[in-house]
């Protein structure tokens, strides 16, 4: 069996722990410096997952902006950007959406096997569609994608996507940045759902980082004994930038 992917789940909450407000249009949660940050790792990243309402709700193109960030990519023999994926149970999905008419890279939909033939007839011309199980089972999904030469995942949301990976123990690495705001609405999205999770107030999850951007704060957690302390390209950049400006 091949080795699953490096997982990091990478997302930005509230002060009272939502992924967004309840009503469009999308809440920025996070500032430019952070968005930069998330841009650095998306450009490491081989394929960006995020669940279907997230591609029904916020419509995201899923793609490396800096050009200097989709340049190395290319003359590393990837993709400008990484694949996508999503994961349905209904195939009720746009095929017209940004997440799979932007960009070149390949666009990968799992859902359940028995509604496999049914969903590609919807999605197929745009997306691979993959069936796995009764179910999709995240574990199932990362084996999936360690078996198609997959090194790093990286999932963005939302939030029944992010419970899952979490509870079944599937992360490396827990990326939140927390905005200075509450949201203060039980109807919004939270960051995770009821589950059992293996972190808990007896196995405390390891904390690794700690890091203001701006007005937001960066928490990293190694969830894993995979965890890889990754220099922050885009924090170095942007001292670099600061430092040529301070002496200029």
């Amino acid at each position: 069996m091949s080795e699953r992917p490096y997982v990091t789940v990478n997302c930005a909450i509230s002060l009272d722990g939502y992924l967004d407000s309840a009503d469009p249009p999308r809440l920025a949660l996070s500032n430019a410096e952070d968005f930069d940050r998330v841009d650095e790792l998306r450009a490491r990243s081989d394929v960006i997952l995020v669940g279907a309402r997230t591609v029904r709700r916020d419509n995201p193109r899923l793609l490396v902006r800096s050009a200097e960030r989709r340049g190395r990519r290319e003359a590393s023999g990837a993709e400008r950007s990484p694949w996508k994926a999503t994961v349905t149970a209904t195939g009720d999905l746009d095929p017209r959406a940004a997440f799979f008419t932007e960009g070149d890279s390949r666009k990968l939909v799992y859902c359940p096997r028995q509604e496999a033939r049914r969903i590609g007839r919807r999605l197929g011309e745009v997306a691979e569609v993959v069936g796995l199980g009764t179910e999709v089972v995240m574990a199932d999904l990362l084996d999936d994608l360690g078996g198609r030469g997959v090194r790093r995942l990286m999932v963005e949301g939302g939030g029944v996507t992010l419970t899952q990976f979490l509870a079944e123990g599937l992360v490396d690495e827990l990326a939140v940045a927390v905005a200075p705001f509450f949201v203060g609405d039980r109807r919004a999205p939270r960051f995770v759902g009821d589950a059992a999770f293996p972190w808990s107030a007896e196995r405390r999850a390891e904390l690794v980082e700690v890091r203001p951007i701006g007005d937001v704060v960066l928490l990293r957690y190694a969830l894993s004994d995979r965890f890889e302390l990754v220099p922050d390209t885009a924090a170095a950049d942007a001292r670099r930038g600061r430092s040529t400006r301070e002496g200029a």
